[in-house]
């Protein structure tokens, strides 16, 4: 699967589900932990999707994935 279409599946799940974790994605994804860091990191830095941090119900960090309008653009283009 190439970066793109990584990018567009990781795009796709996070509008569903914002609170997916890397290890989520990766395995419903069916891509590498590696690769997810990787294009999660790459449409971060191009402002695609936003990082909110929030406490989960075991007190622990966790991250939302939210895209932001850049990012819808982007998820339409890239279908």
């Amino acid at each position: 699967m190439s970066n793109k279409q990584s990018q567009y599946q990781i795009l796709k799940s996070l509008e569903q589900e914002p609170n997916y974790t890397q290890r989520q994605l990766s395995k419903d994804l069916g891509l590498s932990l590696g690769k997810v860091n990787y294009c999660l990191k790459s449409i971060i830095g191009k402002g695609f999707v936003k990082i909110d941090n929030f406490k989960n119900n075991k007190n622990k960090s966790q991250y939302s994935y939210l895209l932001t309008p850049k990012g819808i653009e982007e998820k339409a283009r890239l279908t």
